[in-house]
């Protein structure tokens, strides 16, 4: 899975439609705006549809504050 759009976000908490790079299925879902989840919890996700996960040569986003920032 990888995040195909953000809806909304507030601080480091957001909403966000998710999409199968296999199948093309979507889905809205919650995530948490760290280095943390994009390298290692989205490529994670498995597809409700399909059931496969992010390919080897996914690209995570990177985050709106850096690590540091408190917000």
């Amino acid at each position: 899975m990888k995040i195909k759009e953000i809806t909304s976000q507030y601080r480091r908490d957001f909403n966000a439609v998710y999409e199968c790079e296999h199948c093309g299925y979507t889905h809205t879902g919650s995530g948490y705006d760290d280095d943390y989840f994009h390298r290692t919890v989205i490529p994670n996700m498995t597809c409700p549809k399909c059931g496969k996960k992010a390919p080897e040569d996914y690209r995570p986003l990177t985050t709106k504050y850096e690590a540091h920032e408190v917000v």
